[in-house]
């Protein structure tokens, strides 16, 4: 059995605000009996050289700590801070974590706040997924799956039917998780569970929820906590998922 905490969109920018529901969940994540922790993109707000500084100081447990990029992120200074490595390609990254496999994808464009997986990206997955000899986590930002709320789904992934294919045709698949909509939120993609996390800077409103008119100006929430997922993946391959808010 495996137990992965699961956070998104940190949105560190060196202000004391961020900084600070940052460490709320990382010292909440370091008193639990984890596995490891997986951090869905949008680590940087701005995506400076300073603010993955700040990332590679607080994004760190005595468990493998797994990152991926999201549509705030820059991919040279993310490189550069926390791989080591210079260049603006996709940041695809295979990791193994006892006997399971994390496939994470980028699925960010430059410059845009939508998603898509380039080419390279899904050839990348296939093969992957094709060798595969152990159950494997799939992870990206951008959800893709409609979460019925407008303002997030028009910022959704683009090429969802490609990255479904794919899918599909990989028994080993355990799950899709993904960040983007800072919404705790569950569904399936390609037959597949797939989980967004919440945002640990902020939580989007629902407009279900509400009778106002939501914008970008006034869809996040700032003042409620910061949350986590626990996905349970036990030795059948089977995902249940556990949603906490972190202590203060």
């Amino acid at each position: 059995m495996m137990i992965i905490a699961h956070i998104s969109d940190t949105h560190l920018d060196g202000s004391e605000r961020a900084r600070a529901r940052t460490r709320r969940v990382m010292r909440y994540l370091r008193g639990c009996d984890i596995d490891l922790i997986l951090v869905s993109g949008d680590l940087a707000d701005h995506g400076e050289i300073s603010e993955y500084q700040e990332v590679k100081a607080e994004l760190v447990a005595d468990v493998p700590v797994l990152m991926l990029p999201g549509n705030h992120d820059n991919r040279s200074a993310y490189r550069k801070v926390l791989l080591g490595t210079d260049g603006d390609a996709p940041i695809n990254q295979l990791h193994r974590v006892g006997d399971v496999l994390f496939a994470l994808c980028d699925s960010t464009i430059p410059g845009r706040d939508d998603g898509r997986l380039a080419p390279e990206t899904l050839e990348w997955l296939r093969g992957v997924l094709v060798e595969a000899d152990a159950p494997v986590v799939v992870g990206l930002h951008h959800h893709p799956i409609r979460l019925h709320n407008p303002l997030v789904d028009s910022i959704r992934l683009g090429n969802a039917d490609e990255f479904a294919v794919i899918v599909r045709q990989a028994p080993g698949v355990a799950a899709v998780l993904c960040g983007h909509a800072h919404d705790a939120a569950a569904g399936s993609f390609a037959g597949r569970p797939l989980l967004a996390a919440p945002g640990v800077v902020s939580t989007t409103r629902l407009p279900w929820t509400t009778t106002d008119e939501l914008t970008w100006a006034n869809t996040a929430d700032l003042t409620d906590p910061p949350g986590v997922m626990f996905h349970v993946l036990d030795d059948e391959g089977t995902l249940t998922t556990h949603v906490r808010t972190a202590p203060e």
